[in-house]
């Protein structure tokens, strides 16, 4: 116990010859805290605010010129592809072929030529009639002729008339009508060309139908009517103005500038004032429309939402100044009126004040109330049963074995026993029943655990000591009189008629040690208790091994012969697999017959199981341990000989089935149907080849010829279907949609969907919808 302390000695000596501390110190500190923990979260408010409202601007607006820019584009392609169509169809259906062949100037009396010549101009008027075209016209590479919508003539009338052209332009325009060409755009100052070849796939074609496309409508095609958007344009990898509109000489020139030192790596930039969009053309790959934003016009809201914070964080320091000084003044009062009371209890003639604030001295009050409480004694009594259950298990295990430790150690911990009792320890081995186990929760068979514990306790209250020296062993330790005989084995019965009544969850094995008569010898019972349960039996799920055991160990071989490990891979190669099981069934004939042992039966049997999977994977060449492991582990369940019997009979089913097609069609099949309905839950491979008694390696390949892809693509396949369905008929987020279909999150979803589809799944929702 440690010694009360007297109130007058609660203030430091030599307090009345300090100076006296600041008035309301205390109260102005829980003023600042107060105020700080009100304004903090403001300031940060107000800051994430306006980076967040910034951010959210910019990704909005660059998310809203996405949109806009794929609709003109996709527009703007779609009638450029729609004109390079017809101009593909007119050569197509053209007679170009007859009027090469046809005879010019031979036979000017030829009716033929001119109804030719007629044909190709109604083709090209019906291609003006495009609201793109602006002029369509055919030119003879090796012959002097020209051909438009209205007439026919020679290339030096037709250039010098109907279409002028200075002798420069003209060479230049000759000089770029050469090789083939699908629709390759020519740009001059006044319009935008587009020639095609005709015959198509020659390298040296003999004519060239040319297109001039009007500038002011592909100007209007892109234009976008936002009003953040200052001008468009087209431009191709040289960072030529293919069109433009809304852009100025000087903003077409640093747009140039832009384009020839960055490229066109970003897709959305800024600088200074100006936000530059680019998107690749998918008529021409060397086209890419660009959008120029008003950073000034988009960044409006952002200055309001500024000069908002600025004011909400104003409001809340008077609010938050008076709310502290409010809330500080609450506080401080009881603390003051605690202090003053506090006074009463110190002694007539003491002076002075107390050393530090009101806090201070009520602080040391309570260290000193602390030092008489008892609730720490009671937690520290409430751990004393689980320290009491280590120190009993370590004296069990042999770590304790002189008297004079254990009653120093007992003393500690609170441990009473009596010196001169008789004590023999009970270990019980017990297992789980594998549906029991397979579906119960840990938190369950922690409670069903404990329950059992308790019932074992009530058997003899205060007689009985319980410790848990393994997760599958439980030591239970009976204190009885000198003279009291048979009382061990009658706590024994009486265990195994509670383990008897929770038979569905566990089979168990109850060991007796030898009597002991010093606790230190205690680990000598324990370890004689353990050596009895290798003399369990096989003909009770709860079965008592005495300190005298009634069964002697058989003297036999627990492992197979040379000769017959040779005959059952004879056996097997002849597959004579009934053989097999019978020479197993009459093994344990044999051993029940003896009343053999729990663990020398199962020593042999291991051998014989080993044996027989040795032998089919010589045979089979494939090796699956986890599943062989689990044979193992389910042989060592095993309690009684019928459980035994029946282990050995499902084995044999699994090892050394007859493969049928038409039954591993069938299986296949019940896999996908089991793929079908769980394609949201974890799919694992190794799962099924076990089921079919087939290595990983072995069971995809056998997948891929049944079903004609791989395991893997299959399931990936398949949830990208239900995920499609989800993004088409519902309103599912990504990461919804995601764990509905067996995903983990966003991220895997997206990859797939590139991989398979080449989009991601947002582009797949809004190009469906």
């Amino acid at each position: 116990m440690k010694r009360r302390i007297p109130p007058d000695r609660l203030s430091e000596p030599g307090a009345a010859d300090t100076p006296p501390p600041r008035r309301h110190t205390l109260f102005w500190r829980m003023f600042a805290n107060y105020f700080l923990l009100i304004l903090i979260p403001v300031i940060v408010a107000s800051v994430l605010a306006q980076v967040l409202v910034v951010r959210i601007i910019e990704k909005d607006a660059e998310r809203f010129n996405q949109v806009v820019m794929n609709r003109f584009s996709e527009q703007t392609d779609a009638e450029l592809q729609s004109l390079k169509t017809s101009m593909i169809n007119i050569l197509s259906t053209s007679r170009l072929r007859s009027v090469l062949l046809a005879p010019m100037s031979s036979s000017p009396e030829s009716q033929l030529l001119p109804e030719l010549l007629h044909s190709l101009r109604e083709q090209l008027q019906q291609l003006e009639s495009d609201e793109l075209v602006e002029k369509a016209y055919y030119y003879f590479v090796h012959q002097d002729l020209m051909i438009d919508a209205e007439t026919y003539t020679n290339k030096a009338y037709y250039f010098r008339s109907r279409y002028p052209l200075d002798l420069n332009r003209r060479h230049q325009l000759e000089a770029e009508l050469s090789g083939k060409k699908m629709m390759d755009f020519m740009d001059s100052p006044a319009s935008v060309t587009a020639s095609m070849s005709y015959p198509f796939n020659t390298a040296a074609p003999e004519v060239y139908l040319l297109v001039e496309v009007k500038r002011d409508k592909l100007e209007e095609r892109i234009h976008i009517p936002e009003s953040w958007v200052t001008g468009t344009a087209i431009v191709d990898d040289t960072a030529q103005v293919i069109a433009r509109t809304g852009l100025t000489e000087q903003d077409q020139h640093a747009l140039q500038q832009r384009i020839r030192t960055d490229g066109f790596a970003s897709q959305f930039t800024i600088s200074d004032k100006v936000g530059l969009s680019f998107m690749a053309s998918g008529f021409n790959e060397s086209w890419h429309y660009i959008s120029m934003v008003d950073l000034g016009t988009l960044m409006k809201p952002v200055h309001i939402t500024r000069l908002i914070c600025w004011l909400f964080l104003l409001f809340f320091l008077i609010v938050g100044a008076l709310a502290s000084y409010y809330l500080s003044r609450r506080l401080y009062r009881p603390i003051r009126e605690i202090k003053d009371g506090l006074k009463l209890h110190h002694a007539p003639n003491e002076e002075g004040r107390y050393e530090g604030n009101e806090f201070d001295v009520i602080k040391r009050y309570s260290q000193f109330i602390m030092t008489e409480n008892k609730e720490l004694y009671q937690m520290v009594n409430g751990m004393l049963p689980i320290v009491q259950e280590q120190f009993f298990t370590k004296i069990l295990l042999g770590q304790y074995r002189d008297a004079l430790s254990i009653e120093y150690y007992a003393k500690e911990i609170e441990f009473a026993y009596s010196h001169m009792a008789a004590r023999t320890v009970l270990c019980i081995s017990f297992h789980y029943d594998r549906s029991f186990y397979d579906s119960t929760s840990e938190s369950a068979k922690i409670f069903l655990l404990t329950e059992l514990k308790d019932k074992i306790h009530r058997l003899a209250p205060g007689m009985v000591w319980i410790c848990q020296t393994r997760p599958d062993l439980m030591a239970c330790v009976v204190q009885h009189d000198h003279i009291t005989e048979g009382y061990p084995e009658r706590i024994a019965e009486q265990i195994r008629h509670v383990f008897l009544q929770y038979g569905v969850c566990y089979k168990a094995t109850i060991g007796i040690g030898r009597t002991i008569h010093a606790i230190e010898e205690l680990h000598q019972s324990y370890e004689h208790a353990l050596a009895m349960l290798n003399y369990r039996g096989l003909h009770s799920t709860v079965e008592i091994c005495g300190s005298l055991p009634s069964r002697e160990l058989q003297q036999w071989d627990s492992f197979l012969s040379v000769q017959e490990v040779q005959r059952i891979h004879n056996q097997c190669k002849t597959r004579e697999y009934d053989k097999l099981l019978h020479s197993v069934l009459d093994l344990l004939e044999e051993g029940k017959r003896k009343d053999a042992s729990a663990v020398q039966m199962k020593y042999l049997l291991a051998d014989v199981l080993n044996t027989w999977i040795r032998a089919v994977e010589s045979e089979r060449n494939e090796l699956n341990v986890p599943y062989y492991s689990g044979l193992f582990e389910r042989m060592n369940r095993c309690m009684t000989w019928d459980e035994l019997t029946q282990c050995f009979q499902d084995i044999h089913g699994f090892l050394f089935r007859k493969p049928a097609s038409s039954s591993r069609s069938q299986q296949f099949m019940e896999i996908l149907e089991y793929i079908h309905e769980h394609y949201d839950q974890e799919l694992s491979i190794e799962h099924f080849a076990g089921m079919m008694n087939m290595s990983i390696g072995h069971f995809s390949r056998t997948f891929k010829e049944e079903v004609g892809e791989k395991y893997v693509e299959y399931i990936a396949k398949y949830r990208l279907m239900k995920a499609k369905q989800f993004l088409l008929e519902t309103d599912l987020k990504i990461d919804e949609i995601a764990e509905k279909v067996g995903y983990w999150g966003r991220n895997s979803l997206i990859r797939a969907f590139r991989r398979y589809e080449g989009i991601t799944p947002a582009k797949y929702r809004s190009s469906h919808q």
